[in-house]
């Protein structure tokens, strides 16, 4: 009897045993897989230099994969091999010159690649119907080549309006569909039963927008006038978390809203404008004629605080960016350790493969608390710089 539940044991661990490494084996293809797709397309040509580098270049790898683009990569099978396959999906270009307006898929800047030498590199670019896409900037095409660089190794094509979808705008849509979907439906149940306790997808959005209000909205504009701008707080909130997390979705195209400058931009020059449009009398005469401070030290004060208020929306701005984009860098440089090691020999890149898969595991859970800390002190930065733009006068 004894030996038969040793043995039941035996088979019960060794079955949990397979699970977990079958388990292990998904992450680790799961997280490989993604980083390691290649998003670029060669072709021959006869008047082009060799589209093949001696090494591997870990800084345009990175910055490749951390860049905005006119599609959006999935993964590729069999690369490197004849029979390579990219599944992408290809958005719209649309450019706009002295000819009017013009509208085609960009595979057809991606399946027309070249290569040309730049400062000693190798760099790719794509022509279309008289125009030219390299760096994912659109110009219009000029000579044999298609490309004109000038002696400071500087494209000097000119330039076209562009117009075109890019993989951030896209992600953007989606962070909006995805956030019309989740409060539009937890507000249907509100409606529908409005004394129920929260269930569901409520329980879930509840206590995340209590502390917006009560952890962060109140406590730095005041209860009295908190309301007015607690929906553009949760907006934001809301916003760039979602945002932050598209970006950590394996196999949907790598996203990187956050992390391009003219999305942060705009975020910052939105909190600047509602912000200095509500400025109180007491918020401008502290920066522009503060009380009780003596002359000279106006005159050096007073510039400072005009300065600050342009360096506060650069600040969110900066540090979004930055810390956003910093950790898909880290992820990335380890994906690059086994390539590094790899040129070395085989069991070098199969040794880095296993540590670096952990390490991105690893970043990967560390990256899930960033982004919520990241829309998080957005959100309280903006709520303090709204308090203290309606910040009434105090009285000694």
């Amino acid at each position: 009897m004894t030996i038969g539940i040793k043995i039941a044991e035996i088979k019960e661990f060794s079955f949990k045993l397979f699970i977990k490494n079958k388990v292990l084996l998904a992450i680790f293809t799961l997280f490989s897989l993604n980083l390691f797709a290649s998003e670029t397309i060669n072709s021959d040509s006869s008047n082009v230099k060799s589209s093949h580098n001696t090494g591997f270049d870990a800084g345009s790898f990175i910055m490749h994969h951390i860049g905005d683009a006119h599609e959006i990569h999935f993964f590729t099978l069999n690369e490197g091999k004849e029979n390579e396959k990219h599944f992408s999906l290809y958005l719209p270009i649309i450019i706009k010159d002295e000819n009017g307006f013009k509208i085609f898929s960009s595979s057809h800047f991606y399946h027309n690649s070249y290569t040309a030498e730049i400062d000693g590199k190798h760099k790719h670019y794509y022509l279309h119907d008289g125009y030219l896409l390299f760096d994912e900037k659109i110009y219009k095409a000029e000579g044999d080549n298609g490309i004109n660089i000038d002696e400071s190794g500087k494209i000097a094509n000119d330039t076209v309006l562009d117009l075109s979808l890019t993989k951030s705008v896209v992600g953007i849509f989606l962070t909006i569909i995805i956030l019309a979907l989740l409060f539009g439906s937890a507000a249907r149940k509100y409606k529908k039963n409005p004394i129920k306790a929260p269930s569901g997808l409520q329980s879930l959005l509840e206590p995340l927008v209590l502390f917006i209000r009560d952890e962060v909205a109140i406590p730095s504009i005041g209860k009295e006038k908190a309301d007015r701008f607690v929906p553009f707080l949760l907006t934001t909130f809301f916003f760039i978390w979602l945002a932050n997390i598209l970006g950590l979705i394996p196999f949907i195209g790598g996203f990187n809203v956050m992390g391009t400058l003219g999305v942060t931009i705009v975020l910052a020059t939105v909190v600047f404008i509602i912000t200095n449009i509500n400025g109180k009398s007491n918020y401008w005469t502290h920066i522009l004629w503060p009380h009780g401070v003596p002359f000279p030290i106006k005159l050096i004060l007073v510039p400072i605080e005009i300065l600050g208020i342009f360096m506060k929306p650069m600040v969110l701005m900066i540090r979004l960016t930055a810390n956003i984009t910093a950790g898909h860098i880290i992820i990335l440089a380890f994906t690059c350790l086994i390539f590094i090691f790899g040129q070395q020999s085989a069991g070098g890149g199969y040794g880095a493969g296993v540590g670096s898969v952990l390490f991105m595991i690893f970043m990967y859970f560390i990256e899930l608390l960033v982004v919520f800390l990241q829309a998080y002190v957005f959100t309280l930065l903006t709520a303090m710089y709204f308090g203290s733009a309606i910040e009434e006068p105090h009285h000694h």
